[in-house]
């Protein structure tokens, strides 16, 4: 008895000797480890300690000079990470991160307020140490203590959608004068350290006292960024001014940035209005979304005469998803072969060939234009992953490549709309008296469609028109109020909606706020189709834990098979280039960044602004020997008038 007692209390020793030692020893490890001065999500780091610059930045760039932008819509707030109100987005050129993103690498960062960033191997937490330098336009230095003020208050008083993006966050604490510790939780999740990094916009716990973060404002936050609100007229205007004592402007990821001494921001409620006012010169650029204006639009005066320059700038990232999204909260849409006989009311063909002069290519991926896209079989690695959700998704995911219904060959309208009535009276809906009813339960079949901007109404009354030959009746409800349009998305008020899901060369944690199960029935969620799927849910998790790009990569295109073949909206189109129209006065960079626009890093070109109206074209040249020969005939005939009254006075 006495000798198990014993066994039992060396046991007990040598479990806690253990446990001690490893804490010993991860703590020594912690402390062994150097700063970073940046951090890839995967592989190696483009740029090296103390370099210059990104090859994309001007570092001669003319530092000075104003530009005009605009805005569709109003604002009535100037603090952009909470949920009530409109915000005003320009508003976060008050505010810094502790990293900043590089433009030309999948996913890669490089210290900004933070000097250097620290992470163990497995990525569990990460340690930021903050720059001396670093301060708040009032010059109050930030601290640790405004790191961790920032992340407790965005997250309990901010946009829902913090609370679940860093819902893994267990703690954060300060670990010296200038140094922050955040400390993670559950499943491993490399892109976290990445995400705190670049997302996390930095308050002052000082400034915030006796005030309410979750109330709108349109008085200017403090904040440290490189610009300063100068003015503001609610709903109208707002213009920003160089902040001159900017700490950061010297700093390796700022070389050739923020170049404009005043950036203003006209708001505008109607896109027609908005392209009328460019024209005249009220504003200085313009990245143009529609296929019609930027085949009919930009062909006016100033462009022919070169003071005004039209641009097509090619870009690396992935197009991303727009696409007519079913709201699956919404008993109609809950079936997927439902959704499959949709799809094919949508004529792209037709609308590309009518609407968009052949502009757009069709979207066949959440991914498209990148290496991302799910545009071939499953390959084997894709396979062994699927194979454990056989039963659970779709069969076509493992021998189909998606594609949506065409209209290509000979009456392909026609054949499309009878596969959608097949697809529907298998699903138990039938037409009656004209009208789609469901055989059950005499449901008739109807749904709104809501629109932000009536410029998309011409691109919905084609479909609306092919419904209706599938018994669907379809109303189309265009609100331009944004506050209005809003609240209707953030209280999921809607039936169909238009959706344009961004993506990035290195997707991550924003999955699961996309199609989420989490996310569905979570107020102002962009989980607009309220997807609950616990394969979709599983596969995320797997994808954000990837070790390599490899893996990456290939649980991307299993994500993206699954997303498709459930047929939760119905892709529309993309282009690969950005679309941009500005007054010859500005200038940018030779070398464009792969994966944005880098607008930040053009800038006011003085000696363009100063010849913009010496300006001429050919065409105007030949307009002017035109009018001057014009006056020249009337001048002669009034020469002549003259000489007759002259003459039959006398």
């Amino acid at each position: 008895m006495k000798l198990t007692k014993l066994c039992h209390k060396f046991l007990y020793f040598l479990i806690i000797t253990t446990i001690s030692q490893v804490i010993l020893l991860k703590n020594v490890y912690a402390k062994n480890l150097d700063y970073m001065h940046g951090i890839a999500m995967h592989g190696d780091l483009k740029y090296p300690k103390n370099f210059k610059k990104f090859d994309y930045a001007n570092e001669n760039a003319f530092k000075g000079g104003k530009i005009n932008r605009f805005s569709i819509g109003t604002f009535d707030n100037l603090n952009p990470y909470i949920l009530k109100g409109v915000p005003a987005y320009q508003s976060a050129y008050l505010f810094e991160t502790l990293m900043k993103s590089s433009f030309d690498e999948p996913f890669s960062q490089y210290g900004l307020i933070a000097e250097g960033i620290k992470v163990p191997s497995d990525r569990s937490w990460v340690a930021f140490k903050i720059r001396d330098e670093a301060k708040f336009s009032d010059g109050s230095r930030i601290s640790p203590d405004d790191v961790i003020f920032s992340f407790e208050t965005i997250i309990s008083k901010g946009h829902p959608i913090y609370k679940t993006y860093w819902s893994q966050v267990d703690k954060v604490e300060k670990i010296s004068k200038s140094e922050v510790k955040f400390f993670f939780k559950g499943d491993p999740n490399p892109e976290l350290p990445l995400i705190i990094g670049y997302q996390l916009p930095i308050f002052s716990k000082k400034d915030w006292e006796n005030k309410d973060f979750s109330k709108t404002t349109l008085v200017p936050p403090l904040g440290s960024g490189p610009y300063l609100i100068s003015e503001v007229k609610a709903g109208r205007s707002i213009t920003l001014k160089k902040n001159g004592n900017y700490w950061g402007k010297n700093l390796n990821v700022n070389i050739g940035r923020y170049n404009f001494e005043t950036i203003h921001y006209d708001y505008y409620r109607d896109e027609t209005v908005a392209l009328e006012a460019f024209k005249s010169g009220a504003y200085d650029f313009k990245q143009e979304n529609s296929s019609k204006n930027w085949a009919t639009a930009y062909n006016f005066g100033a462009v022919k005469e070169g003071k005004v320059k039209v641009e097509e700038i090619k870009y690396y990232r992935p197009s991303g998803m727009q696409g007519f999204a079913f709201n699956m909260r919404k008993s109609i849409f809950q079936n997927r072969n439902v959704r499959k006989a949709l799809t094919y009311a949508f004529d792209f063909e037709w609308s590309n060939r009518n609407l968009f002069y052949n502009a757009y290519t069709r979207t066949k991926s959440f991914f498209d234009n990148s290496e991302l896209a799910s545009q071939n079989l499953p390959s084997k690695e894709e396979l062994a992953i699927l194979e454990n959700y056989r039963g659970k998704i779709p069969n076509e995911v493992f021998t189909t490549i998606f594609s949506p219904p065409n209209t290509n060959e000979e009456n392909g309208l026609r054949k499309n709309l009878r596969t959608a009535r097949r697809l529907l009276k298998k699903e138990g809906w039938i037409i009656k008296d004209d009208l789609l009813i469901n055989n059950q339960t005499g449901e008739i079949f109807e749904f709104e469609i809501l629109l932000r901007s009536p410029l998309f109404e011409r691109i919905v009354l084609p479909m609306k028109r092919n419904l209706k030959k599938l018994g669907i009746n379809v109303s189309i409800r265009t609100v331009q109020d944004d506050s209005q349009y809003i609240r209707r998305l953030e209280d999921f008020d809607y039936d169909m909606i238009v959706v344009n899901y961004g993506s990035i060369i290195s997707p991550g944690n924003e999955q699961k706020n996309y199609w989420g199960s989490a996310t569905a029935d979570q107020k102002a969620s962009p989980n607009y189709m309220g997807v609950k799927n616990p394969v979709v849910d599983e596969v995320i998790d797997k994808l954000i834990s990837a070790k390599s790009r490899k893996e990456l990569v290939t649980y991307t295109k299993v994500l993206d098979r699954i997303l498709l073949f459930n047929y939760y909206l119905i892709p529309q189109f993309h282009i690969s280039h950005y679309r941009v129209a500005y007054w010859n006065k500005i200038s940018r960079p030779k070398v464009s960044p792969k994966y944005d626009l880098g607008f930040d890093f053009w800038w006011f070109d003085p000696e363009k602004a100063k010849n913009i109206n010496k300006i001429s074209s050919p065409v105007n040249d030949e307009q002017n020997k035109k009018d001057n020969s014009i006056y020249f005939l009337l001048f002669i005939f009034l020469l002549f008038i003259l000489w007759k009254i002259k003459r039959k006075t006398s």
